[in-house]
């Protein structure tokens, strides 16, 4: 596919996420970043974590974005005496004929809302991880193909310990990114108090578009260019996160204690891409990589005891080795 065509792909399949921010905004104020994150995630095929304290619309966002796509969609609200039966599905017996049958869980779905992640046991986490690397559930001795496309969108609470788990490091580095939700601003808070006076957003979201337009315009970001130089870039940053001294950052020096996996590397890029297309652009640029990286890695380095004890932490440790490595 040549530049210019390439080009007119970009165009023509970007009306569908114009249309879906546009009908997300009608109950939606601000967390403009938030909603892009999560189409970064529809358009690349990977799952996204959204940490943040309560009352931040994370729970809201997902389901307006669901709303708006014609496809299936599920919510989990994870507890701490989930079974994986409750997740995807267990097998059914039929005394009128002595067989067993199938019974699907809402992990069949095309966006699943893993609410409260963090407050589900091991054994849940683990069928979790099968259906987000695999895009498959196994119920008995059968496994089943899940809907495509498949999206997990999880929210945790980052301030609560009580009733929750630690994710595990294996599930974590399944997200694509993780989005640090903030507060809004004092302008859009007014606007969010006067849109909710009523208790209930004041309009609905209707369906704009649906599955197969989603694969099309994925089929597009696939496509999109980065640059030799972009592609290096991105290694880079990665393996500054495994060995700063060789990156010459030797301020993080003894504060790393487990850098990102080859994952990082392959969502960077991917996200690069997705928000080149976002932008209505045939190429990635190195502002993408840069702006995506704290998204991407935050939740794929481990720091250090020193780092701890230093008030380092993963956003700042990112931040440096941004500033140190050098850009193309």
């Amino acid at each position: 596919m040549s530049v210019g065509d390439l080009g007119e792909q970009v165009q023509a399949h970007s009306k569908v996420v114009r249309d879906l921010v546009s009908e997300v905004g009608k109950v939606l104020v601000g967390q403009e970043a938030m909603v892009q994150r999560l189409l970064m995630g529809l358009l690349s095929g990977g799952h996204v974590l959204l940490e943040g304290v309560p009352g931040l619309a994370k729970t809201l966002t997902v389901r307006s974005l669901a709303d708006a796509l014609a496809t299936e969609f599920s919510r989990i609200q994870f507890t701490p005496d989930m079974l994986p039966a409750d997740v995807v599905g267990t097998e059914v017996f039929n005394p009128k004929d002595g067989t067993y049958s199938v019974k699907k869980g809402p992990i069949f779905a095309n966006i699943v809302l893993a609410d409260e992640i963090n407050r589900a046991p091991a054994k849940v986490q683990a069928a979790l991880l099968e259906c987000m690397q695999e895009q498959q559930a196994t119920i008995g001795s059968e496994s089943f193909t899940l809907a495509d496309p498949f999206l997990v969108l999880a929210t945790q609470n980052p301030i609560e310990q009580e009733g929750t788990y630690p994710l595990p490091e294996a599930q974590v580095d399944r997200f694509m990114l993780k989005v640090v939700v903030d507060y809004p601003s004092a302008d859009e808070e007014r606007k969010i108090i006067d849109r909710m006076a009523g208790g209930v957003p004041t309009q609905e979201i209707q369906a704009v578009t649906n599955a197969e337009e989603i694969i099309a315009a994925r089929e597009v970001v696939e496509q999109i260019f980065v640059d030799e130089k972009v592609r290096s870039y991105i290694v880079d940053l990665v393996r500054a996160t495994r060995d700063p001294a060789a990156a010459g950052i030797a301020k993080l020096e003894g504060l790393i204690e487990m850098g990102a996996s080859p994952r990082a590397s392959i969502w960077l890029m991917k996200a690069a891409k997705a928000q080149a297309f976002l932008e209505g652009r045939s190429y990635a640029t190195p502002h993408d990589v840069k702006s995506l990286a704290p998204d991407v890695m935050r939740h794929r380095i481990a720091l250090s005891y020193e780092a701890e004890a230093e008030g380092q932490g993963a956003d700042d440790v990112i931040g440096l080795i941004l500033d140190s490595v050098l850009v193309p």
